[in-house]
C-alpha cells in the first residue's frame, strides 16, 4: 500500500515541488493550500482541498471532512510567511499575520489531524535556520524569527508527546527562491527543485526525534 504524505502549502515554491517529489517516488499526496486547487499538478494519486490556516473553521473542515477518510504517514508542515524580512522594528499587523501563519496556524491544523496519522508516522515542521537562538547574530526580521523559534518548541514539545508514536523534527530548507524571499534574491540561492530533494532525503531517513536539522548541509543545527 502505498504511504500518504500531507503537505501545507502546496500550490507553490517548496511545497509544489515536494508534491511533484513525492509523487514521482510512489507516494499518495495530499496538499492544501487557500483556493483548494493545485492546477500544477494532474495525477490520480494527488489530492488538492482548501485550508487556511488562520482560520480555525477551516482547519476544523480540513480535518473533519476533507481528512477523515485518510491516514497520514507523513506531515510537512510546509506553509509559511516572513512578512518582515530585512526589517528591524516589528509592525503590528505583519507580526500577527507572521504569528498567525507560522506558529498558531500550524499548532492547530497538526494538533487537528493527530488523530488520522498512522502509527511511527513522521511530523516535518519548515522552519528556519532564522528561528535559531543560538545562531542569531542579527538584529533583523523580529517576527519572522522569534515565529520559527516558537516552531521550533513546539516541535521538541511534540516529539516528547510522540515519543515513541510519531518522530517529529524542524528543518532549515536553505534559502530558496520564493515568495518569502522575493527581497533576497541575492541570497536564495537553491531553487525549490534542489530544497525539495534535500528535504525529501532527509524525510525518508531515519531521523531521530526532535532534532533541528540543516537540510542544505544534512547536518544538525542549534536550537
Amino acid at each position: 500500500m502505498k504511504k500518504c504524505v500531507l503537505i501545507t502549502g502546496a500550490s507553490k515554491g517548496i511545497g509544489l515541488a515536494l508534491s511533484k517529489l513525492f509523487l514521482e517516488n510512489n507516494y499518495k499526496v495530499i496538499g492544501t493550500c487557500r483556493s483548494g486547487r493545485v492546477d500544477q499538478i494532474s495525477h490520480p494519486d494527488f489530492t488538492a482541498i482548501e485550508l487556511d490556516v488562520t482560520c480555525f473553521e477551516s482547519i476544523e473542515r480540513a480535518a473533519t471532512v476533507h481528512l477523515k477518510e485518510h491516514k497520514i504517514d507523513i506531515l510537512i508542515n510546509n506553509a509559511g510567511v516572513g512578512l518582515d524580512l530585512n526589517t528591524r522594528k516589528p509592525e503590528k499587523e505583519s507580526f500577527k499575520q507572521t504569528f498567525d501563519v507560522n506558529v498558531t496556524g500550524t499548532v492547530f491544523f497538526t494538533e487537528a489531524v493527530i488523530d488520522s496519522l498512522n502509527k511511527q508516522a513522521k511530523i516535518v515542521n519548515v522552519s528556519s535556520h532564522m528561528g535559531s537562538v543560538d545562531g542569531c547574530k542579527s538584529s533583523d526580521s523580529v517576527a519572522y524569527r522569534m515565529s520559527k523559534s516558537a516552531l521550533n518548541m513546539y516541535t521538541k514539545i511534540l516529539s516528547n508527546r510522540l515519543k515513541g508514536k510519531a518522530t517529529v523534527a524542524s528543518i532549515h530548507p536553505g534559502w530558496v527562491r520564493t515568495t518569502i524571499t522575493e527581497g533576497n534574491v541575492a541570497m536564495a540561492s537553491l531553487s525549490p527543485e534542489t530544497s525539495a530533494r534535500n528535504i525529501y532525503e532527509f524525510i525518508t531517513s531515519e531521523f531521530e526525534t526532535g532534532i533541528f536539522w540543516n537540510t542544505t548541509t544534512q547536518s544538525r543545527l542549534n536550537w
